[in-house]
C-alpha cells in the first residue's frame, strides 16, 4: 500500500517535489490520502480497469490497483450466449460503486461497467448517425424490444417497409438499426429498421431502373400475395404479377403457385417510367400450349386429365397446363340418365376421355367419356327387332305416356295413343302404376335420336281391320256412353270401337244441353246409319230405332185391325204425322251446327302429339 501511495505522491501536484510521505504528520497524511481517493483514478461512479486475480465459488476477485480487492458476483461475467466465461489473469473493466462498504470492502460491478460502456458507445453512434446492431428479444406493446447492449424499443411501424402481421416470428433475430430517438437521462432509446430499408431500397431502385426493359426476364422475390395477384420485388421496385398472367391453366388463388419469399423469374410486360409501375408475366416465359394443340390432340385422341371444374352441364378436364376440354353431361354415358356431373366424376379426379372436336381459334376442346365404351344403341335394334314383344317394368309415368325399362339405361315409350285401341284414357296413371310389369310390342327404334317406341294396344288385333264383317248399315246395337260432347254422345259398342250419336239423332235434348239427359256409363240402343273403316268412324241414330219401332207398331195395328175403315186409317196417320212436323222443324235449326258432325263427328280415340323428347 505504501508503494502505491508513493507512486501517487510522485504524480500528485498537491505536494512539493521534495516532500516525502515519511515527513508528513498524521493529519497531513490523512488529508493527502483523502485527496488520493477523490482523484480521477479511484472516483466512485467511474469505470476503472482491473485484473482477475482469483475465482471463488460465487465470486470473482478483481484487483484495480487499490489497497484492497473487490469481489464481483460470478453471474455478472456472462457472455452473449449466457455462459459464464472468466479466468484468472483476464483484464476487465469494472464499475467502482464505493471505495468502502459497511464492512470496509471495495464495491465493484462488471454489469454496470458494461452498461455504462454501452451507453457511451450508443451515444457516440447517435451523434455520428451510425448504424448499430442488436438482437430482437421480445414483443412488447406497440412493437419489439431490442438488445443493443441496453434495452431499446423498436416500434411496429419501423420494423419493415410494409406492416408486419406476425411480429413474433422476428424474436431472436439480429438486425441493423438506426437510432431515431436517444435520451440517456431517461434511459430511452427508439430504433428504426425501416429507415435503413428505405435507404437500401432507394439505392437498389436506381440500379434496377437502369435494367428494366419490356420483354426482359428478371429475377425477383415474392413480396406480397393477394387474391388478384402477387407483388414481386425486382430490386427496389415492386411489380404486379396478375393472376391471369401466372399460368396458361386454371388457378383459383396465387398461393397455389407462389409463397411469400419465393424467388421467381418474371417477364416485364409493361413499364411506365413516370409512375414506375411494372406489369409482370410468368406464363409468358413458356410457349403458349394452344400453338400446336390441334396437332397434338386431333379428334379421336385418347387423353387422361384432371377434373378442374364442375358445372350443371358438364365437367372441365385439364389435358395439360393451359388446355382444358369440356365433357358435356350428354357425353358421359350412353344410357345413364345423369342429373349432375358430380354423380359420375369428382373435382380433382383423374379421368380418361376422347377428343371429339378442337377449336384452336376459340381455344375450345370437346371431350367424350362414353365413347370409350361400346354404344348399346348400336346393337339394340338387333336384340329387339320391330314387332318383337318385350317385358319390362314401368319406370316413369307422364301425361303423354309411360316409360318401360328395356335394359339398364334404355327405356321405351308407350305413347298414350298406343295404350288402347278405343278406350278413352285421360291419364296413363288410370291404368298403370310405377314399378308395374307390362308387356309391349316394339314399334320403332330411332338410334340417331335414341328413341325406343313401344305399343300395348298392338298386342291385340285392331278391331277396325274387319269392322264391316261384324257391322252393317241398319244394324241395331247397344253400347255404353263413354263421352258426352256438345254435338253428340260417343257410345262404345265393343272394346276399341266407338260410334257417335249426333245430337240430331238423339231422342232427348238439343245441342249443348245433352249433359242434362245423358251420362257416362248409360246404356244406349241405336241404329248404325254410317260406317267409315278408313277414318274409323261409325254413325249411330237413336231416333232411327224409335222410328223403326213406330213403323212396326203401325204395321201390327194394320194387320190386326181388318175391320177398320179407310177413314179410320187416314185419321190415325194424320194424328201421327203432327208431332213429326214439329220435330222436323227443330232438326232444321240444329242442322247448321251439326252438319259437319252428322257424318261421324268427333271420333275416339284422339291422339295427343308426342313431345319432342322421351
Amino acid at each position: 500500500m505504501t508503494n502505491e501511495l508513493e507512486q501517487q505522491h510522485k504524480e500528485n501536484p498537491l505536494l512539493a517535489e521534495d516532500t516525502s510521505l515519511e515527513n508528513l504528520s498524521n493529519d497531513e497524511f490523512r488529508q493527502y490520502f483523502s485527496q488520493v481517493l477523490e482523484s480521477e483514478q479511484f472516483k466512485e461512479g467511474s469505470v476503472v480497469p482491473g485484473e482477475v486475480i482469483g475465482i471463488e465459488n460465487d465470486y470473482v476477485v478483481v484487483d484495480i490497483g487499490y489497497k484492497s480487492e473487490g469481489r464481483i458476483p460470478r453471474s455478472e461475467f456472462r457472455d452473449p450466449d449466457g455462459e459464464i466465461q472468466v479466468a484468472v489473469g483476464d483484464r476487465v473493466e469494472v464499475y467502482l460503486e464505493a471505495i468502502e462498504d459497511d464492512d470496509g470492502l471495495l464495491v465493484l460491478s462488471k454489469e454496470k461497467a458494461d452498461l455504462m460502456k454501452a451507453w457511451d458507445e450508443i451515444s457516440e453512434a447517435c451523434e455520428k448517425d451510425e448504424v448499430i446492431e442488436g438482437t430482437i428479444t421480445a414483443r412488447v406493446k406497440g412493437g419489439l424490444s431490442v438488445d443493443i447492449g441496453v434495452k431499446a424499443f423498436l416500434p411496429g411501424s419501423q420494423v419493415d417497409l410494409r406492416p408486419v402481421k406476425n411480429l413474433d416470428k422476428l424474436i431472436g433475430t439480429r438486425a441493423k438499426f438506426k437510432i431515431i430517438k436517444f435520451n440517456k437521462k431517461r434511459g430511452n432509446i427508439v430504433l428504426s429498421r425501416r429507415v435503413l430499408l428505405e435507404k437500401e431500397r432507394e439505392e437498389r431502385r436506381k440500379d434496377t431502373l437502369k435494367k428494366i426493359e419490356v420483354g426482359k426476364i428478371m429475377r425477383g422475390v415474392v413480396k406480397n400475395i393477394t387474391d388478384y395477384g402477387a407483388f414481386i420485388d425486382l430490386g427496389g421496385i415492386d411489380g404486379l404479377l396478375h393472376i391471369t398472367d401466372m399460368s396458361y391453366g386454371r388457378i383459383n388463388h396465387p398461393s397455389e403457385l407462389f409463397a411469400q419469399g419465393d424467388e421467381v423469374d418474371v417477364m416485364i410486360l409493361k413499364f411506365d417510367p413516370q409512375t414506375q409501375r411494372v406489369s409482370l408475366g410468368y406464363k409468358q416465359i413458356k410457349p403458349d400450349p394452344w400453338t400446336d394443340a390441334d396437332l397434338k390432340y386431333p379428334p379421336g385422341t385418347k387423353i387422361r386429365g384432371r377434373v378442374v371444374s364442375l358445372t350443371d352441364y358438364g365437367a372441365f378436364v385439364e389435358i395439360e397446363e393451359g388446355i382444358e376440354g369440356l365433357v358435356h353431361i350428354s357425353e358421359m354415358s350412353w344410357n345413364k340418365r345423369i342429373k349432375h356431373p358430380s354423380k359420375i366424376v369428382q373435382q380433382g379426379e383423374e379421368v380418361d376421355a376422347v377428343v371429339l372436336d378442337i377449336d384452336v381459334e376459340h381455344k375450345r376442346v370437346s371431350l367424350g367419356m362414353k365413347q370409350l365404351e361400346a354404344n348399346p344403341w348400336d346393337i339394340i335394334e338387333y336384340k329387339y327387332p320391330v314387332g318383337s314383344i318385350i317385358t319390362g317394368r314401368v319406370r316413369n309415368i307422364t301425361d303423354f305416356g309411360i316409360f318401360v325399362g328395356v335394359e339398364e339405361g334404355i327405356d321405351g315409350l308407350v305413347h298414350i295413343s298406343d295404350i288402347s285401341w278405343g278406350q278413352r284414357i285421360k291419364h296413363p296413371s288410370e291404368r298403370y302404376k310405377k314399378g308395374q310389369i307390362v308387356e309391349a310390342k316394339v314399334l320403332n327404334i330411332d338410334k340417331a335420336n335414341e328413341r325406343f317406341s313401344l305399343g300395348i294396344k298392338q298386342l291385340t288385333p285392331d278391331p277396325w281391320s274387319n269392322i264391316t264383317s261384324r257391322y252393317f248399315l241398319g244394324q241395331v246395337v247397344t253400347g255404353q256412353v263413354v263421352h258426352i260432347a256438345e254435338f253428340g254422345v260417343f257410345v262404345e259398342i265393343e272394346e276399341g270401337v266407338e260410334g257417335l250419336v249426333h245430337a240430331s239423332e238423339l231422342k232427348h235434348g238439343r245441342q249443348g244441353e245433352l249433359h242434362e239427359y245423358y251420362h257416362e256409363n248409360d246404356q244406349i240402343t241405336a241404329e248404325i246409319i254410317s260406317i267409315d273403316p278408313h277414318d274409323r268412324k261409325i254413325g249411330l241414330s237413336e231416333k232411327a230405332v224409335e222410328r223403326r219401332a213406330e213403323a212396326e207398331d203401325i204395321q201390327t195395328v194394320a194387320q190386326g185391325s181388318s175391320k177398320a175403315t179407310l177413314g179410320d186409317i187416314i185419321r190415325r196417320d194424320l194424328f201421327a204425322a203432327a208431332p213429326k212436323k214439329e220435330e222436323a222443324k227443330a232438326d232444321e235449326e240444329d242442322s247448321a251446327a251439326g252438319e259437319a258432325a252428322a257424318d261421324g263427328g268427333e271420333q275416339a280415340p284422339t291422339s295427343t302429339e308426342e313431345p319432342s323428347g322421351d
